[in-house]
């Protein structure tokens, strides 16, 4: 996901959307200790949406804005 699409979203579901990706990343490192996970890249892609979206939400609370709908 890029940081112009997290930005067109509503901090209420940029903070879904972080809950979201947290679980998924859990669910990827279980996957990863049972040698389920064929493509470990994707754990790397989670990770780095999950850090888009929390930095997305420092700067609208450091700036003071909340975007609504």
């Amino acid at each position: 996901m890029k940081a112009t699409e997290i930005r067109q979203m509503t901090t209420a579901d940029i903070r879904d959307r972080v809950n979201e990706e947290l679980e998924n990343l859990s669910t990827l490192h279980f996957q990863l200790a049972s040698s389920q996970l064929a493509d470990t890249s994707q754990i790397d892609k989670v990770r780095r949406d999950i850090a888009r979206m929390r930095t997305i939400l420092k700067e609208r609370e450091i700036s003071g804005v909340e975007k609504e709908s």
